[in-house]
């Protein structure tokens, strides 16, 4: 598969209707803009790809809708060569925005194979980023502390482990709730232990899991 100018008239759509929403970061959405969405999908799905919803993936995950990815990535407000730990590379679309936005991007997937169908999709499209399989709860300490954390799936509280991987003045978002809805959570290290918590409406994302998942 590759870009098609059919393609980047249907990214300026999209583009187009986020702003409607609400997104006014243009950083955010020159990266939406510039990502072809279609290439992390299934080759079923491709005349939707630019549609702002969510679509299944492989290992019961989604490709999560444009708008939210949208959403998390304005609310990290990332700078270039910003250090960014997301958790749940899923597709590997939300990397590829962040890479596209400068960041030095470090993910982690527990599902092996879409941890590796999305290392091949990046590499193949030309973007640069950090991958690992395992446990998105234990984080990777070794390579923080983090100027921002984003974690793509449903967490029942805030990862502590998370936290403290995070710089001064670092900014973590997290959706946090029940298995039916979430309430996405801004956190803002504002010192060495002290932190500010803020809410910003109502999501629906898959569980976040300890552990690994499917290992073939």
């Amino acid at each position: 598969m590759t870009d098609t100018f059919e393609a980047k008239g249907m990214r300026k759509k999209l583009v187009d209707e986020l702003r409607r929403k609400g997104i006014s970061d243009e950083d955010v959405l020159s990266a939406v803009g510039t990502v072809p969405r279609h290439l992390f999908m299934d080759p079923a799905f491709l005349s939707h790809a630019y549609v702002d919803k969510a679509f299944p993936l492989t290992s019961g995950q989604t490709i999560s809708q444009p708008y939210t990815v949208a959403f998390q990535t304005s609310l990290l407000k990332v700078r270039k060569r910003d250090k960014i730990l997301e958790i749940g590379t899923g597709s590997g679309y939300q990397a590829a925005i962040l890479a596209v936005m400068g960041a030095r991007v470090f993910t982690i997937e527990r599902h092996r194979d879409l941890f590796y169908k999305a290392q091949q999709t990046l590499e193949s499209i030309g973007y640069s980023a950090d991958f690992f399989f395992g446990d998105g709860y234990e984080g990777k300490p070794q390579y923080g502390p983090f100027d921002g954390i984003v974690i793509t799936a449903a967490a029942p509280e805030v990862p502590l482990k998370l936290l403290q991987q995070l710089k001064a003045g670092g900014r973590m978002v997290v959706p946090v709730g029940s298995s039916n809805s979430q309430i996405m959570t801004l956190v803002e290290k504002t010192g060495d232990d002290t932190f500010e918590y803020t809410s910003h409406g109502n999501f629906v994302f898959v569980p976040m899991l300890k552990g690994i998942g499917n290992v073939k």
